[in-house]
């Protein structure tokens, strides 16, 4: 899960974070490289304890909503990993066990992180285990084929399609509001650290797609608003654009030939908001 984005969402809710942790910039400074991944949820649990006395229902909520896209992500890879009736190549399975162990270390740090902040630990509906030392996996809380729409325990193409699609809005909802770090450099370098991660599951889901002959994009990153089907086409909506900081990027000047409109749409990646993933998250989450 991407800190940036925890970070971001705390931040719009309360402008005057980063004074409050002011003194303590040094934990996250060292989160990219000092820190032991063991030691995170107790540092930040900490460091948020000393900034605002106790744990704000703000950064509660925020991390909460990052971990219910990580239990989302390691609930459908598990399942999709174990199941008996999808044949993952065996070339592809290392890829996509290590990719559901980057999800359940993202799953167990939230909800580490939480329970040390003095949170309560979301837990999705039907889960029976204990929200801090449980088992993460509850089947029983989600519907990968959304209502059938995506047989992604019989098809290969239909698998790969959606772990494409969690990917690709992952990252543009991790992204968040990049901006609002550009005043403290060392927190925005730690947690592109951390998001580019999930940049790397993206992208190599796409290779293996082209590799597997199913790709609706030879290249692996996201071009124009290609969807890999109609039916998550809401999910690349706005990957179009070609215009950042009020500049087109198709018409720089000093470039030869300028840019092309499909280099543009290549080069940046569109953020989405809490309140545009949750729809398209919401087919896949039993009530």
């Amino acid at each position: 899960m991407d800190l940036k984005f925890i970070i971001d969402e705390i931040q719009k809710a309360d402008p005057e974070v980063y004074e409050k942790i002011s003194p303590r910039r040094d934990i996250l400074k060292s989160f990219g490289s000092k820190v032991a991944i063991a030691a995170l949820p107790i540092a930040l649990g900490s460091m948020f304890k000393k900034a605002y006395g106790r744990t704000s229902s703000v950064v509660i909520d925020t991390l909460n909503f990052a971990l219910e896209l990580e239990y989302l992500e390691y609930n459908f890879y598990h399942s999709c990993n174990t199941s008996t009736t999808l044949m993952i190549p065996g070339t592809d399975q290392p890829a996509f066990a290590t990719i559901e162990g980057h999800e359940l270390q993202h799953v167990n740090f939230l909800r580490t992180a939480i329970h040390n902040a003095g949170g309560v630990p979301y837990t999705p509906n039907h889960y029976s285990g204990d929200p801090v030392t449980g088992d993460p996996y509850t089947p029983l809380g989600y519907d990968f084929t959304a209502g059938g729409m995506f047989p992604v325990y019989t098809s290969y193409a239909t698998f790969l399609t959606v772990s494409q699609t969690f990917e690709d809005t992952g990252v543009r909802a991790y992204k968040g509001q990049a901006g609002n770090l550009q005043s403290d450099p060392d927190v925005l370098t730690s947690a592109l650290q951390i998001h580019s991660v999930e940049g790397r599951h993206a992208s190599h889901i796409r290779l293996i797609r082209r590799k597997a002959g199913v790709a609706d994009n030879p290249k692996p990153w996201i071009t124009g608003n290609i969807a890999p089907a109609s039916a998550v086409q809401a999910n690349y909506n706005g990957e179009d654009n070609t215009t950042q900081l009020t500049v087109n990027i198709t018409s720089l000047p000093g470039v030869s030939g300028n840019v092309t409109t499909v280099c543009a749409t290549e080069a940046f990646d569109e953020p989405l908001t809490m309140a545009a993933v949750l729809p398209l998250i919401a087919p896949f989450i039993l009530p």
